[in-house]
């Protein structure tokens, strides 16, 4: 069955009202979500985390029933809306207090795997023939903070939702396989518990990803991975204005039209001042209540990953996704070694 054929199949009948429909469509994008949750729970699904999950049961859900476009406007508000308060929600677990004061020597490395990152994965898409759009988002996610990163500059950049969508699909593969990796090596390597820290928080993708290779090196290796990772997080926001900047000089922006100033980044600062100057010091809260918010950002993000996810056509995949996962695979590769014979 064609995804047109399907689409028209749901559309016949009596149409329910605007509001049921809405509803109808952020309640799938949970339901989904919630499907994530719990084959992320099983071995071998957890070490991809629920992300990767949801977006894999969205994406097979479309190919084989097609897209459900009558409840499209709730999917597209998960799509879009509640992945932009993902990002601001996420601003609370960047510690700026603590990044400025012990970790500005490690920026100096954080802006270092930025620009490298970004800077060869671009070149290697270009000589591959790669899609540029993809190839820039996987450049940013694997520099910066791989999903959120993504979902951050997608509409910067006028990235079509499919790419958003396989660009976090990517990043939470392959940035799975080099945290495994990563644990596997740890007592193999010569290096202490904090420059194997150091060198997780440079190097990996996701925090998640930097959270499970630290944790093998103790609570000063984890804690200084997390220090350094939290400096790429930070560089997002002035990375998101030079890609503002670089799209209007370069007369990227298409049709005419213009870019859509990032005010979830203003939310991502102000949730970041909160959580660090606030929440905690002059507002005490538990450390209960800092999870659960870590637990419903997570959640919120995988309800708009599910809204990306069925956005993807596997026979464009096929085409599309190769040779830019080729080009960030080398990357990745490429900025392991590097930043370990730095160290």
């Amino acid at each position: 069955m064609s995804v047109e054929g399907s689409a028209g199949a749901v559309k016949s009948g009596p149409k329910a009202p605007p509001l049921t429909l809405w509803l109808g469509g952020v309640a799938f994008t949970f339901l989904i979500a919630l499907l994530g949750y719990g084959l992320s729970k099983v071995p071998g699904f957890d070490r991809v985390g629920p992300l990767a999950c949801a977006i894999l049961i969205a994406v097979a859900y479309r190919q084989f029933w097609g897209y459900p476009e009558a409840i499209r406007p709730g999917i597209q508000f998960s799509a879009k809306r509640l992945l932009r308060l993902a990002i601001i929600l996420y601003g609370l677990k960047l510690n700026i207090d603590v990044v400025l004061h012990q970790g500005l020597g490690l920026l100096v490395y954080d802006v270092g795997v930025i620009a490298f990152s970004i800077g060869l994965t671009v070149l290697l898409a270009k000589w591959l023939k790669a899609e540029p759009s993809l190839s820039l988002m996987l450049g940013v996610g694997t520099g910066v903070c791989g999903a959120a990163a993504i979902a951050a500059v997608s509409p910067i950049i006028q990235a079509k939702e499919e790419d958003t969508a396989i660009g976090v699909g990517i990043i939470a593969l392959v940035g799975t396989v080099f945290s495994i990796l990563y644990t596997v090596l740890r007592p193999y390597l010569p290096l202490t518990p904090v420059e194997y820290g150091m060198w997780s928080g440079i190097s990996l993708h996701e925090i998640a990803h930097v959270a499970l290779a630290g944790a093998p090196a103790g609570q000063d290796g984890l804690a200084i991975a997390l220090l350094a990772k939290l400096g790429r997080v930070l560089l997002l926001v002035p990375l998101c204005f030079l890609l503002m900047y670089w799209m209007k000089r370069s007369g990227k922006v298409q049709g005419g039209a213009k870019i859509e100033f990032p005010w979830f980044l203003i939310g991502f600062l102000v949730m970041s001042l909160l959580g660090s100057y606030v929440l905690g010091s002059v507002i005490p809260v538990s450390e209960s209540f800092q999870t659960g918010v870590s637990n419903v950002t997570t959640f919120v993000l995988t309800m708009a990953m599910v809204g990306l996810g069925l956005n993807v056509n596997l026979r464009a995949l096929r085409s599309k996704a190769a040779r830019p996962l080729l080009a960030m695979s080398i990357t990745s590769v490429l900025l392991s070694v590097l930043s370990f014979l730095l160290i």
